[in-house]
């Protein structure tokens, strides 16, 4: 067995435990179960970018969706019930074809995709080879990650740090920090 056929089951074994946890999400009522398994799946979403040789993708997602968003979702989750209100069986099938259509393009998209470290995968035969011949010459920052994310996708990284910066005020917003300094500076008047 070669390098490659092993690089394609790992894929399968992924997109399959993130079925599974898909799944599972759809199908519990606990919402500490729901966020809990919402950041294993974004952990088995970080192991598979690793997989499709995409690891700056991978630390984002790690950080971020399993991360902080886990922290927050735990942080909403005080505020309200832990058990989620049944919901219609219309609102279940349609979970289910929304799950079952993407796991099924995911599946089918596997065959495709480069294996693990190919030189010769576009990833690394086109614009990931210019930038490691030219980052030396243009820019004088000696790694290229970080030449790349500051200079030449600089406003890509700035949208992308507006984002969360606006996620995470919305979050404040809605759980209402502030509020209590507010509250008591209105009962001191």
């Amino acid at each position: 067995m070669n390098h490659a056929d092993l690089t394609q089951y790992l894929d399968y074994l992924l997109i399959a435990m993130l079925l599974a946890v898909g799944f599972a999400i759809v199908r519990l009522r606990n919402l500490f179960a729901v966020v809990m398994l919402t950041g294993v799946y974004s952990l088995l979403c970080a192991a598979w970018f690793v997989s499709l040789d995409a690891v700056d993708v991978a630390f984002t997602e790690a950080a971020v969706g399993a991360g902080i968003s886990t922290v927050l979702m735990l942080g909403a989750m005080l505020l309200t019930a832990r058990e989620s209100e049944p919901a219609g069986a219309g609102r279940h099938w349609a979970a289910f074809v929304v799950v079952a259509a993407a796991g099924a393009a995911l599946f089918f998209a596997i065959p495709d995709m480069p294996v693990y470290g190919d030189p010769d995968s576009p990833a690394n035969a086109y614009v990931g080879r210019d930038y490691l011949e030219q980052v030396p010459h243009d820019i004088s920052i000696p790694n290229v990650v970080t030449a790349v994310l500051s200079s030449y996708r600089g406003f890509d990284t700035l949208g992308e740090v507006v984002v969360v910066f606006s996620a995470a005020l919305g979050v404040m917003l809605l759980l209402g920090f502030g509020t209590g300094a507010r509250r008591r500076e209105e009962e001191e008047d």
